[in-house]
C-alpha cells in the first residue's frame, strides 16, 4: 500500500497502540530494574557496587547502539528495525527472567539494551508516518503522555510485581505485552522507503567508541574517578569524535548527521533538548534526597511527592501536542522551559518544614513546564528535515535525552562529593536544583532563539520530496 501523509482510521489507532506498549516497555524496564536491584543482587549474590551492571549494561548499550539502529532504520525500514528491535527485547527479556548469575543477567541486559534501540531509535520516525503532517504534534504528545505514565507508574509496578512474586516477574511480563505489540505491528505499522546506501560498519564502530567514551567520562565526573582517566576518556571521545564527524561530511546518508546541524532549527532544538534533559536529570536523582535530608520526609512520602511532576507532564502533553501542530515550538518550548526553571526555583526556597501541598503544586509547575516544551520540541526536530532522513532526526532526540540525563545524573554525584566535607548532602542537593533551573533557563533562551527560523517550516516544505512506499 502507498500513503502520502499519514495512515487512515483506523489503522493509525492500531499503530500508535503498538508504538504505546513498546515505548513503555522500555521505560517500565529501566526504572523497574532500579528498583528491584538490591532484590537482585541478593538473589545472585552480588555486591551492590556489581549489581549496578544490571543498570549500566542495559543503558551503555542503549546510548550507543541508537544512531547506528536510526541509520538501519533508514536504509532497511523503520518498521523493519522497529519489529526486530521489539522481537530482541521480548526475547532479551525472557533471558533475563532465567538468569541465575549475574553474568548471565548482565549479558541479558546487554541484548535488551540493543533491543530497546531498536524500539527508540525510530520511534519518532514512525510517528511522522503514521500520522498526517498537520496532526503530527498530536501523535507526539500521545507519545510523551505514554513516556510520562509509564515513568509515574514504574516504581509503583515494581514494588506492586515484589510484593507478591519474585522480581524474574519484572521481566516476564514484557513477553506477553511484547507478543501482542508484535503481533499489532505486522499489519499496523506503516511501510516505508528504503535508502539505497549501505550500512556504514566503521562509522558504527567509531560512533559507538565515541559515545561510550563519552558517556563513561561523564558518569566517571561524577563517582571520584581520578582526574587523568577522566581526562583520558574525554580526550578519546572527542578523537573519536571528531574521526567520525569528519567521516560523516563525505557520506551521502550519515550515520551522524552531521549536515542537519546546519539547519538552525533543528541543531537549537537538538541543543535545547539536551539541556533541558539535563535540567531533568539533576531534578530526579537529587529531589528524593532533598525530600528526605533536607525536609525530613520518610521513603513512602518521597515517592508520593515526586509524582506530581510525571503526572502533570502526562495531563499536558496531549494539550502540549495538539498546540504544536498550530504554534512556533519557539513560543511553547520557551514558555514551558521557563516554567520548569521557576518550578524549581520554588522547590530551592522551600522553607524547613513546608506542608505537603506547598512542595506538591511546585512539583506539579514543573512537569507542567516540562510537558509543554517536549512535544513541540520533538515535533520541531522531526518536521525540519525531509522524512527519508526521519531516522536520524529520531536518533538524534533518543540520543539528546540520554545524554542529558547521564549528564544530570553525574553532576548531582559531582557536587555531593564537592560538598561532603562542607555542607553535607543538603547543601549538595540545593546546587543541584539549583543547577537544574540553570540548565532549564538556558534551554528557554536557547528555544527563543527558534522563532524566526521556525517560521520557515511548513508542511509543505516538510513534505518535500517525501513519500510512503512498500518495503
Amino acid at each position: 500500500m502507498e500513503a502520502t501523509d499519514g495512515l487512515p482510521l483506523p489503522q493509525r489507532y492500531w499503530a500508535i497502540l503498538t508504538i504505546a506498549i513498546a515505548v513503555a516497555m522500555a521505560v517500565l524496564d529501566s526504572a523497574i530494574a532500579n528498583i528491584a536491584l538490591p532484590t537482585i543482587a541478593r538473589d545472585v549474590g552480588a555486591s551492590p557496587a556489581a549489581s549496578i551492571w544490571v543498570v549500566n549494561a542495559y543503558q551503555l548499550t542503549l546510548t550507543i547502539s541508537l544512531l547506528p539502529f536510526s541509520s538501519l532504520g533508514d536504509i532497511f525500514g523503520y518498521r523493519r528495525v522497529y519489529w526486530c528491535g521489539l522481537g530482541l527485547f521480548t526475547l532479551a527479556s525472557l533471558g533475563c527472567a532465567a538468569s541465575h548469575s549475574l553474568l548471565a543477567l548482565t549479558l541479558a541486559r546487554v541484548l535488551q539494551g540493543f533491543g530497546a534501540a531498536g524500539i527508540t531509535s525510530v520511534n519518532t520516525a514512525l510517528i511522522r508516518f503514521i500520522y498526517p503532517s498537520r496532526l503530527l504534534g498530536r501523535g507526539l504528545g500521545i507519545n510523551t503522555l505514554v513516556v510520562a505514565v509509564a515513568s509515574a507508574a514504574g516504581p509503583t509496578v515494581a514494588a506492586g510485581i515484589l510484593s507478591v512474586v519474585s522480581w524474574q516477574w519484572l521481566f516476564l511480563i514484557n513477553v506477553p505485552l511484547g507478543l501482542v505489540a508484535l503481533a499489532l505491528s505486522l499489519r499496523s505499522l506503516p511501510r516505508t522507503a528504503r535508502s539505497p546506501q549501505r550500512f556504514d560498519v566503521a562509522s558504527a564502530l567509531v560512533s559507538a567508541a565515541a559515545f561510550g567514551l563519552l558517556v563513561t567520562a561523564i558518569d566517571g565526573l561524577g563517582h571520584g574517578e581520578t582526574a587523568a582517566l577522566i581526562a583520558g576518556e574525554f580526550l578519546a571521545a572527542a578523537t573519536f569524535g571528531f574521526i567520525l564527524a569528519r567521516r560523516q561530511l563525505a557520506l551521502p546518508a550519515p550515520m551522524l548527521p552531521v549536515d542537519l546541524f546546519r539547519r538552525p532549527v533543528f541543531a537549537l532544538s537538538a541543543v535545547t533538548s539536551v539541556c533541558s534533559f539535563t535540567a531533568q536529570g539533576l531534578a530526579f536523582v537529587s529531589l528524593p534526597f532533598y525530600f528526605q535530608d533536607v525536609l525530613g520526609r520518610g521513603q513512602v512520602d518521597t515517592g508520593l511527592l515526586m509524582t506530581p511532576w510525571p503526572l502533570a507532564v502526562a495531563a499536558i502533553a496531549p494539550i502540549a501536542g495538539r498546540l504544536a501542530d498550530r504554534r512556533p515550538a519557539g513560543i511553547l518550548g520557551g514558555l514551558g522551559l521557563a516554567l520548569l526553571s521557576a518550578g524549581l526555583v520554588l522547590v530551592a526556597l522551600l522553607p524547613r518544614h513546608p506542608p505537603a501541598g506547598a512542595i506538591v503544586w511546585r512539583m506539579a509547575l514543573c512537569g507542567l513546564g516540562f510537558g509543554l516544551f517536549q512535544s513541540p520540541n520533538n515535533r520541531a526536530i522531526i518536521a525540519s528535515v525531509p522524512r527519508v532522513r526521519s531516522g536520524n532526526a529520531s536518533g538524534v532526540i533518543s540520543s539528546a535525552r540520554l545524554l542529558g540525563q547521564t549528564t544530570g545524573a553525574a553532576l548531582v554525584a559531582l557536587a555531593f562529593g564537592l560538598t561532603a566535607r562542607h555542607g553535607g548532602i543538603g547543601r549538595g542537593t540545593l546546587i543541584s536544583i539549583t543547577l537544574a533551573a540553570a540548565f532549564a533557563a538556558a534551554a528557554a533562551v536557547l528555544s527563543g532563539l527558534r522563532l524566526v527560523e521556525f517560521a520557515g517550516v511548513s508542511p509543505s516544505v516538510e513534505a518535500a520530496g517525501d513519500r510512503v512506499l512498500g518495503d
